[in-house]
């Protein structure tokens, strides 16, 4: 079998609502930020080059894992290997679903590349797969990979990787991310004090399955804020300067703010006297999709 395999697809980033590494649950929701993966194939079996333009400093093994995975679901990882092409405007390694949004990409594109196709939750969890294996995730972040894949907001159990509720937004608020300078890898969190604060995390859960799931942002945040050792100003800050909600994004640094249009420059007023850089976007509704 030879292919003349190539595709690129895009995927967007997310923002945290629950964490899932304290319970197995999380909920997330997609933010227009963006991944664009190009995938060509080659003959080169097993050999996947990757080159990561927003930030070559980055590891290749999420882009090599997701498509070996693609490969081996297919029984052609015998066959192909693959040159990967990742370009994106999220930034790496602060908590804003950069590895969910590059997986979901490259596991479309793959797909796409080998004229294969597959069904949405099966891509998602793939990419999931290659995330555990290239070890830039403790759960798998199926939440963040469901937010990234479908925009809009979902709650998700993540152990049995499953959509537990989907809620369509009618409104569309700003977000606002407070950057830090400093990269927290996932995997390098403190896994025993997040799951110290379980029972607390199991309600903000059900108030997000309520629909209360701007308020549920607020107290996830702060509450991993209280285990992780961050300071929660930035987010109390925003609050107090008319933010919807605002807590801190997976295991951080990045603080989310939801923020209605009005209140966008009070918001970025109380942030800019910190060290960092504050990023402006919206809620995501587009899906993932195969773009050429």
């Amino acid at each position: 079998m030879s292919l003349t395999g190539r595709a690129e697809a895009i995927s967007h980033g997310a923002a945290t609502i629950i964490n899932a590494i304290a319970t197995g649950k999380g909920a997330a929701v997609g933010v227009d930020l963006w991944t664009k993966a190009a995938v060509a194939l080659t003959d080169e079996q097993g050999h996947v080059d990757v080159t990561i333009r927003s930030d070559s400093s980055e590891n290749p093994a999420l882009a090599q894992k997701t498509v070996e995975r693609i490969l081996k679901h297919f029984g052609l990882d015998g066959e192909f290997g693959a040159k990967v092409e990742t370009h994106s405007n999220i930034p790496i390694a602060r908590g804003l679903k950069s590895s969910s949004a590059a997986a979901n990409a490259i596991a479309l594109a793959t797909t796409a590349a080998l004229e294969r196709s597959l069904d949405d939750v099966a891509v998602v969890k793939l990419g999931v797969d290659g995330a555990l294996d290239a070890k830039v995730t403790i759960t798998g972040a199926f939440d963040d990979a469901c937010a990234s894949y479908f925009g809009g907001i979902l709650i998700t159990d993540n152990t049995e990787r499953r959509i537990v509720k989907r809620f369509e937004l009618t409104e569309s608020p700003s977000i606002l991310f407070y950057v830090p300078s400093k990269k927290t890898y996932t995997v390098g969190s403190d896994v025993k004090r997040m799951k110290a604060v379980a029972s607390a995390v199991k309600i903000a859960y059900k108030e997000a399955l309520n629909g209360n799931y701007w308020a549920a942002l607020t107290l996830n945040g702060l509450i991993y804020s209280s285990a992780l050792g961050y300071d929660p100003s930035p987010a109390v800050d925003a609050l107090t300067a008319g933010a919807l909600a605002s807590g801190l994004s997976g295991t951080g640094p990045a603080v989310t703010a939801i923020v209605p249009e009005e209140k966008v420059d009070d918001i970025k007023e109380v942030w800019r006297k910190r060290e960092g850089e504050i990023l402006e976007a919206h809620v995501n509704l587009k899906k993932a999709r195969v773009v050429c």
